[in-house]
């Protein structure tokens, strides 16, 4: 088979070459973009979590500080120790859920892994090394 040469003028591939390269950027930033807009839907998620804890708080210390202070004051407990008794309880349970949303949070690998991995292969391609 005989071999076929290119006639374009080092103009015409330098401008190929240019119009690739540019390219190449546009996607890799599409595809960072795509990535990170994953993580941080996972993020949000997880912060609407914790945030539904720290409502879940409040409402408690709301209701349940008056509903249980009467209560454990029909049992002969002190008013004001009811009141400590049932806060107590009330916050532990919000920290709780807080502390679970932020630790969930915390295990979020908000790294382009896909973006860096596809970087070194065009970077291995680009001196001529395979990936």
């Amino acid at each position: 088979m005989p071999e076929q040469r290119d006639e374009r003028s080092l103009g015409e591939l330098l401008g190929e070459l240019s119009r690739e390269t540019g390219q190449l950027v546009r996607k890799e930033v599409e595809l960072a973009t795509t990535e990170l807009t994953g993580k941080a839907k996972e993020v949000v998620t997880d912060a609407g979590l914790t945030a539904a804890g720290g409502a879940l708080v409040h409402a408690g210390l709301l209701v349940l500080l008056a509903a249980l202070v009467i209560g454990l004051a029909q049992f002969g407990i002190q008013p004001w120790l009811s009141a400590l008794i049932v806060a107590v309880l009330t916050m532990l349970t919000g920290y709780l859920l807080v502390n679970r949303g932020l630790t969930r949070m915390r295990r979020i690998d908000v790294t382009p892994k896909q973006t860096i991995q596809t970087l070194k292969e065009t970077g291995a391609w680009t001196s001529g090394q395979q990936a």
